[in-house]
């Protein structure tokens, strides 16, 4: 059986969406026929290189950070494929929140993935989102063990 891959790509200006991605780094290393990257950056070339993309973004002024609108934005141009593969997101915000569910968007509509529902905390995530961000780890990974 080959190892599967599960990418916690994140940005955090503040460390909430970084404990946030933490969490949900944690909750997908559930076996170790799953490895785990935990990362800032990744280049577009290198997301088909994973079986899932969980993305932790904040959202500034009802955007998502500029340097994720590049990432997939250049994976579109490029041409790479992530048809079928694992999507989901996750983030922190201070009033409108709708950067992960833009993220889904172009996860689920532009490259086919199938997508799972966004996390989001409002200001710092407590326990209850923290346990929420593992669960949602856990689940993707449980999702990928399952596919043959």
């Amino acid at each position: 059986m080959f190892m599967k891959k599960v990418l916690v790509l994140y940005y955090s200006r503040t460390g909430n969406t970084e404990r946030m991605a933490s969490a949900v780094a944690k909750g997908a290393q559930i076996s170790d026929k799953v490895e785990v990257e935990l990362t800032f950056h990744v280049e577009p070339k290198e997301l088909n290189l994973f079986d899932a993309i969980i993305v932790g973004t904040p959202t500034y002024h009802h955007e998502m950070p500029m340097d994720f609108k590049k990432l997939f934005e250049e994976a579109a141009v490029q041409g790479i494929t992530l048809k079928g593969k694992i999507g989901a997101a996750f983030g922190s915000y201070g009033w409108s929140g709708e950067a992960p569910k833009l993220i889904l968007e172009i996860m689920k509509n532009r490259f086919e993935m199938q997508v799972e529902s966004p996390i989001l905390a409002k200001y710092v995530p407590d326990e209850k989102t923290l346990d929420a961000c593992r669960e949602l780890g856990k689940k993707v990974s449980e999702n990928l063990m399952n596919r043959i």
